[in-house]
């Protein structure tokens, strides 16, 4: 993204619907007089192409068993009509050494295009187990699914982001989440507080996943009393984006409020049992973050004195660094398992072209490009969500460019990545 676009997106951002048309407007301009590519990089479709589509979710879980030979994925018939669609989508499993055969595992009632229904392998193992979201008996709920044996354990509250070790999960109100951002959230029931701007009533859930204990840990009014700021005040206020620190120590949240149709956002930080909050980053936008270790945090935000880009910043401290300066649009980071590379994407440029980065020691390397059809755009739009395998030689990610979403791999297999 150039700096005059840059620019012209941060004054757009001041009014989302005039942004969402203008948007449309100057890609379909530039997309006529830009060359036309389908795909460039090493890639292979793991889903099969057969008027299906597939995709896994969002950039901060792995599809991979941890033998990496196993995939889990979501099969539906439209993900590009609706954000939240009430029909319900297939849970599959490939099985990548025997020409990517699948099998299916079960259905799931509640998803969105984004991030799916948050299915992943169970921790400690990542094996024989795996953790998703549904809606049954006319609740929202998660379920624990044995493979193996095929035994079930349902779980009376979605998750949103689980320990590594496979302990706990966090959760959050999906109801509100669908109603104001849409693709994240879930639409089987309608948000109990709809006409409160700022609920007193719970908006973050701790949840045992031996026990099925379920425990209120943060209400809306916890995010407004903690550092309020005046704008603030008279806003309708949100949480998304959850991340567990890899210790299971801490997490991260991003806080949300609307006022006279401008968005704030800040970066919260808290102990997993609702203690201890911490003001990380507050200068009204941070988008996408991933913890680097359990002291730091990458995230895609603005600074007052620097403007938008990547920042390492250090928990519980003021401290942060910019990194990769030409980097300078959103993406969706995060660290491969030794810590020692990035991977991260972009949303389609002027010419619908998203592009996946991988990141050594500061060296950018191109991974992929891919076009993105015009049919998935804004609400229902294709992010590619790049993801590492467990041993960290692959990424895998999301696109439409073949006409429908479809799982693909980037193949590193004779070379390692981002050389």
């Amino acid at each position: 993204m150039s700096v005059i676009e840059s620019k012209v997106n941060n004054l757009l951002n001041k009014a989302p619907k005039i942004k969402r048309v203008a948007k449309r407007i100057y890609q379909i301009g530039m997309y006529a007089i830009s060359p036309k590519i389908k795909f460039e990089g090493n890639i292979t479709r793991i889903s099969p192409n057969d008027g299906m589509e597939y995709f896994f979710g969002y950039y901060d879980k792995s599809p991979w068993d941890i033998t990496d030979r196993y995939m889990l994925c979501l099969r539906a018939k439209d993900a590009h009509s609706s954000v939240a669609p009430r029909e319900t989508a297939d849970i599959i499993l490939f099985d990548t050494l025997n020409n990517n055969s699948y099998k299916l595992l079960g259905k799931t009632n509640s998803w969105n295009v984004q991030q799916g229904c948050m299915l992943q392998w169970l921790g400690p193992k990542y094996s024989d187990k795996i953790i998703y979201n549904d809606f049954r008996d006319g609740q929202y709920c998660s379920v624990i699914l044995n493979i193996i044996t095929r035994e079930e354990r349902v779980i009376l509250m979605p998750v949103y982001s689980v320990s590594q070790d496979g302990d706990f999960a966090l959760s959050l109100d999906f109801a509100r989440l669908h109603r104001l951002r849409k693709g994240y959230g879930y639409s089987n029931q309608t948000e109990k507080y709809r006409g409160e701007k700022c609920p007193d009533k719970p908006c973050i859930w701790h949840i045992n996943l031996r026990s099925h204990q379920v425990t209120q840990l943060l209400k809306y009014t916890d995010f407004v009393n903690f550092e309020p700021r005046p704008e603030m005040e008279g806003a309708e206020h949100k949480v998304n984006h959850i991340m567990i620190s890899p210790s299971g120590k801490r997490f991260m949240v991003l806080h949300r409020w609307f006022h006279s149709s401008r968005k704030y956002t800040r970066l919260v930080t808290v102990n997993c049992n609702g203690r201890d909050m911490y003001n990380l980053s507050d200068d009204n936008m941070t988008s996408h973050c991933c913890w680097k270790n359990d002291t730091e945090i990458l995230a895609f935000a603005n600074k007052k004195d620097s403007g938008n880009g990547y920042y390492l910043m250090e928990d519980k401290t003021p401290n942060f660094y910019k990194l990769w300066s030409e980097l300078n649009s959103d993406g969706h980071p995060s660290y491969s398992p030794n810590g020692r590379l990035i991977v991260t994407d972009t949303y389609p440029d002027r010419a619908r072209i998203a592009t996946v980065y991988c990141i050594d020691d500061g060296r950018i390397s191109k991974l992929a490009r891919v076009f993105a059809p015009f049919k998935y755009d804004n609400d229902v739009r294709c992010d590619l969500h790049p993801r590492w395998n467990r041993s960290g030689e692959k990424v895998c990610f999301d696109a439409a460019f073949e006409g429908k979403r479809g799982l693909y791999v980037i193949n590193e297999r004779d070379r390692r990545l981002c050389r």
